[in-house]
């Protein structure tokens, strides 16, 4: 299939997506991760990133030593406005010991159109 988006990790999980049939020019959720160091920082940082449009849940992860705030926003998923996003995750929670680890959507291929 035709590349469109640049040759990095972004660009290969947006083409990804895009391979998988969703429609990249409509919008859908993106789930970022945002890594913190502990629940307290997370929960700060989490309210700050909610009042910036993103829907946070902060979760110790599995290995049960490091904790995870996930920060949802609908959007349309053009690579600009990822990195974007990522940028503005890591500006918002730096303070608090934070920074962006990443994102990751179902896409939006089994909504009706």
């Amino acid at each position: 299939m035709f590349r469109i988006y640049p040759n990095d990790a972004d660009g290969d999980a947006l083409q990804r997506v895009a391979d998988d049939g969703s429609d990249m020019s409509a919008s859908m959720k993106i789930d970022f991760s945002v890594a913190v160091p502990d629940e307290s920082s997370g929960q700060i940082a989490a309210k700050l990133v909610a009042a910036n449009g993103f829907t946070c849940d902060v979760v110790k992860d599995h290995d049960g030593n490091s904790w995870t705030c996930y920060c949802t926003k609908e959007m349309v998923p053009t690579y600009n406005a990822i990195i974007a996003s990522q940028k503005e995750l890591n500006e918002l929670s730096k303070p608090f010991g934070g920074y962006s680890n990443g994102w990751g959507t179902l896409g939006n291929k089994d909504k009706a159109h």
